[in-house]
């Protein structure tokens, strides 16, 4: 009897020890974030592609996510004090939560002077899927770019163009 009793009691301290150094190792990964996740988007600042100018073959306006900005074809930038800048989107969401960036389809700007513009969403900095890394109220700032297609003066005559365009941020 005394025997079963001890292995009885070795058995409990070796379980004991087996939970102690699981649960330090577990103390040592990082966090989970809570479930469910809470994830809050703040688009900060539109699209700005600023001021250029169409030549007769049209081309390109792009804005890069590091807000630099570039024109192809017969296009030439211009600067008339407006200012051009890439989509600013604000993330707030707990440290270490991983998300993925979907941009819609291409759209269509309007005119103010009739006409319109096919805008392209490009890429995003950082690129997705990315990982929030600011605690609140601190957030995860996400700056996205395109680019506008011009074909001719005709189709796209001089003026303010908008419209709106989606960007989707997925947590699975």
């Amino acid at each position: 009897m005394k025997r079963y009793i001890c292995l009885l009691a070795a058995l409990f301290s070796g379980f004991s020890v087996c939970a102690q150094l699981k649960n330090r190792a577990l103390s040592l990964a990082p966090e989970n974030p809570p479930r469910p996740v809470v994830v809050y988007i703040n688009p900060a600042q539109g699209l700005i592609f600023g001021a250029f100018y169409q030549g007769s073959s049209g081309g390109t306006v792009i804005i890069y996510p590091d807000g630099s900005r570039s024109t192809t074809g017969s296009v030439i930038q211009a600067s008339q004090g407006f200012s051009f800048s890439p989509a600013i989107f604000e993330v707030d969401a707990e440290p270490g939560t991983l998300i993925t960036i979907v941009n819609g389809p291409d759209v269509t700007l309007s005119g103010s002077n009739g006409g319109s513009i096919n805008l392209h969403i490009g890429n995003a900095d950082p690129g997705s899927p990315f990982i929030a890394t600011a605690t609140s109220p601190g957030r995860t700032q996400i700056r996205i770019g395109g680019t506008l297609t011009l074909t001719n003066p005709l189709t796209n005559p001089p003026g303010n163009y908008s419209g709106t365009f989606s960007v989707t941020f997925i947590q699975p």
